[in-house]
């Protein structure tokens, strides 16, 4: 008696599933791939955090709180607390304008006296606010001076004490300090005044004068 053994159909999917299955080697390529991914993904979210924090700690220590020591001239001011020791007098130069020179009469003494004003009592600490460059070329610290939330550069143009210069790379307040001269202007204010101009723009008065 002979005994026939059929093969049917139902090997063949078997085959095929077998055939169709991802290698090994592909499998482990894509587990790399992944773990590469993730490892990336938490390198970036770090970096974010820290750059984070470093804007953070820019917009902090861009500000010092100092004591008006002496009102100089209409754009300069001696200053304490700016230096590691405490009674150490820095000499500070406001940024984006320029004043009358001490030697032009009356405009020179006016403007400090504007200045001065505009400090009030100098038991009271001023904020200085600082941009892109912190120094001048002779070691003069540069700042926007702050008090009772007012700019003072500011105020000082606007009362028409001061000419606006915009000096590279300190551009923060510019168009801000240039609209004050213009109200200055438009209102004969300070040295603007049609009755009693100053003739001659500070840059030049020293230049001629050295």
């Amino acid at each position: 008696m002979r005994i026939k053994i059929l093969f049917t159909h139902s090997a063949k999917p078997f085959l095929q599933s077998r055939r169709n299955r991802t290698p090994r080697s592909a499998r482990v390529d894509a587990k790399g791939c992944f773990d590469v991914l993730v490892r990336k993904t938490v390198l970036l979210g770090c970096l974010l955090l820290l750059v984070s924090c470093q804007a953070d700690h820019q917009t902090v220590s861009n500000q010092a709180e100092v004591t008006v020591a002496r009102v100089v001239s209409g754009q300069s001011l001696e200053v304490l607390g700016l230096a590691e020791q405490p009674n150490l007098i820095s000499r500070v130069r406001l940024v984006g304008l320029d004043a009358p020179d001490l030697g032009q009469h009356p405009w020179g003494d006016e403007s400090r006296e504007v200045l001065a004003k505009l400090i009030g009592d100098q038991k009271q600490p001023v904020i200085l606010e600082f941009d892109v460059s912190s120094k001048d070329k002779i070691g003069r610290t540069l700042a926007y001076v702050w008090k009772d939330q007012q700019l003072l550069n500011e105020q000082i143009l606007k009362q028409g004490y001061a000419i606006f210069v915009g000096r590279s790379p300190n551009h923060k307040y510019d168009q801000r300090l240039e609209r004050a001269q213009q109200w200055a202007r438009l209102m004969g204010k300070g040295i603007w005044n049609p009755e009693k101009p100053m003739g001659i723009p500070p840059a030049e008065f020293r230049r001629r004068n050295l």
